[in-house]
């Protein structure tokens, strides 16, 4: 089929794109050449383009800054996904919304299903939000929701090669350890998101199997890489950024069918030995 996806130069992009492309789709990636925040523009490319299903993308994902310009966020996450969801409701076409486990608050005590009440605690997780009820308005019946979680990959910056880069240069870090989520791969998100295009609407969850907390995963970037580095556990506040994190925002597959992504470690296994750290980038 003809897919088109939105944010197609970002981290999430750039492994999409060519997944999709060896799965013999054609697709048409599009990026800030369109912004998703003007309705005319956006659905005016869609319409161009043409395509027989729609990825959004496109995303705000600074969660700090976020904090500070929530406006700004909610118009790209918020009113921007709602705009693409509108233009592929114009054709009549499928369209899968990627959003966060920041949706939740992490304050359950346990894994949280696909139907299970939100409660953002910042800005992103309430822009996030906002697009994912804004896209459902505009595209009933015609939308699906892959909410997904700590995304790393070989073309953005990234929790796994900072800490590879501070662990070759330091004896020990120092890690947030009560924040507990899913570490997800780029790369094994995209078989995830092309299943969901003909998977009835709804909500998903698309993120690594199992969990861990920050430290725990600097601990096994280390040991997989063989990077004699110590972490030092600290708490949220001892960290003091602006934005406030869900401490426990795990996401059960519940849903019957439903995509579901290996063991968090088994891909960061993958992910090391496909993405060797080069010299120049390590941290000074």
């Amino acid at each position: 089929m003809h897919i088109l996806v939105t944010g197609a130069q970002g981290m999430l992009g750039r492994d999409l794109v060519p997944y999709l492309e060896s799965r013999g789709h054609r697709v048409t990636g599009i990026d800030m050449e369109v912004d998703i925040t003007d309705p005319s523009a956006i659905a005016h490319a869609v319409r161009a383009h043409a395509p027989d299903a729609v990825i959004n993308g496109a995303a705000y994902t600074n969660v700090d800054a976020a904090e500070e310009d929530e406006a700004t966020a909610t118009r790209v996450n918020g009113d921007g996904a709602g705009n693409v969801a509108a233009a592929c409701a114009a054709l009549g076409i499928p369209m899968v919304q990627v959003s966060t486990d920041y949706v939740f608050d992490g304050t359950a005590g346990r894994d949280y299903a696909e139907d299970d009440p939100v409660a953002p605690m910042g800005a992103y997780g309430r822009s996030k939000l906002a697009g994912e009820r804004a896209a459902v308005a505009a595209h009933p019946g015609g939308v699906r929701i892959a909410r997904t979680a700590w995304l790393y990959g070989a073309h953005g910056r990234n929790f796994i090669d900072t800490m590879r880069g501070l662990g070759c240069e330091r004896d020990e870090v120092t890690v947030v350890a009560d924040q507990v989520g899913c570490p997800t791969w780029t790369r094994d998100l995209a078989p995830a998101l092309e299943a969901l295009i003909s998977a009835p609407p709804g909500v998903y969850h698309t993120a690594g199997g199992g969990s861990t907390s920050w430290a725990g995963l600097a601990r096994e970037v280390f040991r997989a890489a063989g990077i004699d580095c110590a972490v030092r556990d600290i708490t949220t506040a001892e960290l003091g950024r602006p934005a406030p994190r869900p401490a426990r925002s795990v996401m059960a597959v519940t849903k019957p069918g439903a995509p579901a992504l290996r063991d968090w470690r088994v891909a960061l296994g993958d992910y090391l030995r496909d993405n060797p750290m080069d010299e120049g980038e390590r941290t000074p």
